[in-house]
């Protein structure tokens, strides 16, 4: 295991008091290393926290399709997060394209085209079991209450965590952010005939302007796991009595809000959380050149922390 612990509260600037104060909150950034027993590809994580010894809420972030960890404003987010008193810990899928010392954006375009769902599934599944594994993750045990861990999911993501959760009781509560209801975004019949056929299936990617490949496999895996992926069966059956916030910007050009609604529609006594104006990536972008938080990702994370801070 690779763990790397960098503490940015600069607390030898005593002489300015403001300097001190502002400092002293600064969140301890811990990085690590994961492994998953399904594959053989490593793929990192990393936590953010104010160390002052106190137990924490646990809050883990998933990113979406063509995303990962440090994507535009989520180190950002990360350090918003710690400063209300949580550890939050964001990981990268293990086939989302990154490789680990690589560049930091998408380029390992095979591996890409082998993700699936129940691959990402086993790889939040290791994340939890780090956490839960005495000096695994490099976080001190002492920061973290594990009986208060939460998922929260952006797009893709928010799928996932919805059936994370309806399989791992370890979590607590769910976030969902503009997530999807179906795992399955609508591939018709003459696609998967085509699909099949050549084996593969390309995406653009609108920032990077790359063909990503599809191989056929990730429909094989659908088929093959229809109820372990099933987002409406997680909802109605297993997530009952278990602390959900669905949130959604009303203005989503990428997943229509009437998914939102449909996801409250399954689950009745989840929360529903409409943000008004907003957008699919809530204003963020990648890179992200300011130091502040896009302000619709503001809303997101204070209706989250107030979500989190009840139920938990």
């Amino acid at each position: 295991m690779t763990i790397q612990s960098s503490d940015h509260s600069l607390i030898h600037q005593f002489n300015n008091p403001l300097t001190f104060a502002a400092m002293a909150t600064q969140p301890t950034s811990v990085d690590f290393l994961l492994s998953c027993a399904r594959h053989s590809r490593p793929f990192t994580a990393d936590a953010r926290f104010v160390a002052d010894g106190q137990p924490k809420p646990v809050a883990v972030f998933v990113h979406g399709f063509k995303g990962f960890k440090d994507w535009g404003h989520f180190n950002l987010l990360a350090d918003w997060f710690a400063r209300q008193g949580f550890v939050f810990v964001k990981l990268n899928l293990s086939h989302n394209g990154l490789v680990v010392g690589g560049s930091g954006d998408l380029e390992d375009m095979e591996a890409f085209g082998r993700n699936n769902f129940s691959l990402e599934l086993d790889d939040i599944g290791a994340l939890l079991d780090c956490l839960h594994t005495p000096d695994q993750a490099g976080i001190p045990a002492a920061e973290m209450d594990l009986t208060r861990l939460a998922l929260i999911g952006h797009s893709r993501g928010g799928g996932l965590v919805l059936l994370k959760a309806a399989e791992d009781a370890r979590v607590k509560a769910v976030a969902s952010w503009a997530a999807i209801s179906d795992v399955n975004p609508g591939w018709s019949e003459p696609l998967m005939q085509q699909w099949q056929q050549q084996g593969v299936f390309h995406v653009e990617n609108s920032r990077t302007k790359q063909q990503l490949p599809l191989y056929f496999q990730i429909v094989e895996d659908y088929h093959q796991n229809r109820l372990r992926l099933d987002i409406r069966h997680g909802l109605r059956r297993k997530l009952k009595g278990r602390p959900i916030l669905i949130l959604h910007g009303d203005q989503d050009e990428t997943v229509p809000v009437e998914r939102a609604y449909q996801l409250k529609e399954w689950q009745p006594a989840a929360e529903l959380c409409i943000l008004p104006g907003v957008t699919h990536n809530f204003g963020g972008g990648h890179p992200w050149p300011s130091t502040k938080l896009p302000a619709e990702a503001q809303q997101a994370a204070e209706a989250t922390v107030e979500f989190l801070r009840r139920v938990l």
